[in-house]
C-alpha cells in the first residue's frame, strides 16, 4: 500500500524558494516525475511507501494577513495535450501554482495557446524560468493524423470540420517527417510491417513534440533563458516516466527534458534517432 498525501497547514506558510534558472527548473520536474513514476509500481515485492506533496496555504485561496489574494507565481509553463490521463501537474509532482497549464489536443500550438504563452511570458515573466511542451504516447490527435497519412480517405473525416481539420493539419509535418525516419532505418518497405501503424504513431508522437517546442523558442527567441529555456518531453502511460527516446528500460536515467532541435539537420537526426529506439524495433516486430 502507498499514499500520495496532499498536505498544507491552515495557519502557516510552506515556502518553496523558485528555481534560479531553467536548468534547475527542468530538474526540479524530472525529480517530480521519478517520485510519481514509482506510484503504483505494479509487483507485489514493490515497496510501500508515503509521499506528500505539500501545498502553500496561499496557493489554495486562504487569504493573505492582508486580504489580498494569493499571487500567480509559477515557475514553468507547459503546453501540454489536453488527454484526461495526462494529470500534468501530478505527474510532475508539481502543486497548485508552481505550473502554468496550457492544454489542447495534440499540444498543437494555435494562435491561442501562442497567445497564452505570451501572456504568461509577459505577465508572469519574473518567477517564470521554463517553458515545456509536453507529448504522450497514444496521442488520440497524432494517431488520427497518422491514419490520415496511411489512408488519405480517413481525411475526409476531419474535412467538414475546421477545428477538427486545424489540429489534425499542424500534426501532419511531424508524421511525415517520422515516416521518412521510419525509411532511413528500416528502409522504403517498412510500411509493409505489421507494426508499422503503432511505430508511426509513436515516433510522431516525439518529433510533434519536438517541433512545437522548437517553434515556441523561434517565436520567444530574447524572452527566455537562450541555455534551456524551451524543452519537451514524452510521458509514458504505461511508466508514468516522461522521456524522448521511448526506451521501454524502467530507470531513472531516461527521465529528462530535452531541448528542441535548432535546424532541420537536428530535426532529421532526432527523428532517426526516435525511429531506432528500442520501443519502435518492438512496435514493428509481428
Amino acid at each position: 500500500m502507498s499514499d500520495l498525501i496532499y498536505r498544507f497547514d491552515p495557519n502557516g506558510r510552506h515556502a518553496v524558494s523558485l528555481p534560479a534558472d531553467a536548468a534547475e527548473a527542468a530538474r526540479r520536474l524530472e525529480t517530480g516525475n521519478r517520485q510519481f513514476a514509482r506510484l503504483l509500481k505494479p509487483g507485489a515485492d514493490s515497496a510501500s511507501f508515503t509521499h506528500v506533496l505539500r501545498f502553500d496555504a496561499d496557493d489554495l485561496g486562504i487569504p493573505r494577513e492582508d486580504g489580498t489574494a494569493p499571487a500567480q507565481m509559477p515557475f514553468a509553463a507547459v503546453l501540454g495535450c489536453s488527454d484526461a490521463r495526462v494529470p500534468i501537474e501530478m505527474i510532475f509532482g508539481q502543486a497548485c501554482n508552481d505550473l502554468f497549464v496550457v492544454r489542447v489536443a495534440g499540444n498543437v500550438l494555435g494562435a491561442e495557446c501562442l497567445g497564452s504563452l505570451d501572456y504568461a511570458l509577459t505577465a508572469l515573466g519574473e518567477s517564470l524560468k521554463l517553458v515545456i511542451v509536453l507529448g504522450h504516447s497514444g496521442c488520440g490527435a497524432v494517431s488520427a493524423a497518422a491514419d490520415a497519412f496511411i489512408d488519405p480517405t480517413k481525411y475526409l473525416q476531419f474535412a467538414s470540420s475546421h477545428p477538427l481539420r486545424a489540429i489534425v493539419d499542424r500534426v501532419f509535418a511531424a508524421v511525415r517527417a517520422s515516416h521518412a525516419a521510419l525509411e532511413i532505418v528500416y528502409g522504403q518497405q517498412v510500411e509493409d510491417l505489421p507494426g508499422y501503424r503503432r511505430a508511426l504513431i509513436e515516433t510522431s508522437v516525439v518529433l510533434n513534440a519536438a517541433l512545437t517546442a522548437a517553434t515556441v523558442q523561434d517565436e520567444f527567441r530574447g524572452r527566455l533563458d537562450p541555455k534551456g529555456g524551451v524543452v519537451f518531453g514524452v510521458y509514458n502511460l504505461m511508466t508514468r516516466r516522461v522521456k524522448v527516446t521511448l526506451e521501454p528500460a524502467d530507470d531513472d536515467v531516461a527521465i529528462r527534458l530535452a531541448s528542441p532541435p535548432a535546424n532541420a539537420d537536428e530535426y532529421g537526426r532526432l527523428g532517426i534517432l526516435v525511429a531506432g529506439s528500442g520501443m519502435v524495433r518492438e512496435l514493428l516486430q509481428p
